[in-house]
């Protein structure tokens, strides 16, 4: 894989990129500190063993810059980064995966975009549910190294897959030129608003003609699977659902294995 970086909108973005054949174009959730990087590094080389991948760090995380002014929760600038990098890979067909928030971004492109023939998504949101104590505790600063690993500890099943490597990198990043201030700012106020914003129209999936596959930890506390992946792909053609045991909010942290697998099956 390799770092490369892209204009848009006279903002900037980051995204990795390697591998050859089938294009991918992946995208990550809301977590504190995330990024591609950090929702995908487990998962990144076997992908781009098969395909062509394009792992992009919205605006906001990551590398990527900041939204110079707020809202800095804004998905419709996200769609269109989102758009803009499902242009860089070329013409001809393409698929996307996205984890969590950036499902409703990978559902909207789907249903709006011909050349997309394949969605994967992971924990995604989308469907109906209220705000609770996890989500809240993902859309919230940690203060301390604490207060990260209690929140992480919401996001994945088996807590001995959150290593200090993964604290420290997580901690780094929002301890840098503000960076914890920004995403407070982000999820300010009532955390349901958030969730609202993300709920799918259903005759817009009712109108994915492609295949979808969407795959939830069983056990994912934040957002929950019956009220997001069932119940949207419960709207969708062409749609299966893959609940994964033992598993929360984050599949290709918790199971990259399965992840793989079921990557190959829906792009292969």
């Amino acid at each position: 894989m390799q770092r490369t970086e892209f204009e848009f909108e006279s903002m900037r973005f980051s995204a990795l990129t390697g591998g050859s054949g089938f294009p991918i174009l992946m995208l990550h959730g809301s977590g504190p500190g995330v990024s591609a990087w950090g929702n995908f590094r487990l998962v990144l080389e076997g992908l781009e063993r098969s395909f062509r991948i394009l792992a992009i760090d919205l605006i906001g995380f990551g590398e990527s810059s900041r939204k110079p002014a707020k809202p800095y929760f804004d998905l419709d600038l996200w769609l269109r980064q989102a758009r803009f990098a499902l242009n860089l890979v070329g013409d001809g067909p393409v698929g996307i995966i996205g984890h969590s928030v950036s499902a409703v971004l990978a559902l909207r492109l789907a249903a709006s975009n011909p050349r997309v023939t394949a969605v994967m998504t992971t924990g995604a949101m989308g469907g109906k549910f209220a705000a609770n104590h996890d989500l809240e505790l993902t859309w919230s600063v940690p203060r301390t190294r604490d207060d990260l690993r209690e929140a992480m500890q919401s996001l994945i099943y088996n807590h001995s897959l959150i290593t200090d490597e993964l604290l420290d990198n997580r901690m780094k990043l929002l301890g840098s030129n503000g960076y914890a201030g920004y995403f407070g700012e982000m999820f300010a106020g009532n955390k349901q608003q958030y969730v609202d914003a993300c709920v799918l129209d259903p005759s817009e999936l009712g109108g994915l003609n492609c295949e979808v596959t969407l795959v939830h930890g069983r056990d994912d506390k934040p957002i929950p699977a019956m009220e997001n992946s069932v119940s949207i792909g419960a709207l969708i053609p062409k749609a299966d659902v893959v609940l994964l045991g033992k598993c929360s909010h984050s599949p290709a942290v918790e199971h990259p294995g399965k992840f793989l697998d079921i990557a190959k099956m829906v792009f292969g």
